[in-house]
């Protein structure tokens, strides 16, 4: 499978910069395809950024209700992929 169907983009927000800046943690949150193992993104990271990856940690995050009309609704689930780098190693996307 493509690398690039597996990491479908990185999280940008506030806590994600945080923990990617912070050198005792150099963890980056990825939204992933929500059937990619541990071992898929790993690969996929290391061949898309060039880096090398030391952990993975995954969440399968719940769908937020939304209003739809007059009833409501749930958006969809999706996967999150928290990857800590090698100290030497950074992404410069965020």
């Amino acid at each position: 499978m493509d690398p690039r169907e597996i990491v479908i983009r990185p999280l940008v927000t506030e806590k994600g910069t945080a923990t990617s800046s912070d050198p005792a943690r150099r963890a980056y949150p990825f939204e992933v395809q929500a059937t990619a193992n541990k071992v898929q993104i790993r690969k996929a990271v290391e061949q898309i950024y060039k880096v090398r990856v030391l952990a993975v940690r995954t969440a399968t995050m719940a769908g937020k209700p939304r209003r739809a009309g007059r009833g409501m609704t749930t958006t969809s689930e999706w996967k999150k992929a928290v990857v800590k780098l090698h100290p030497d190693d950074h992404i410069d996307v965020f």
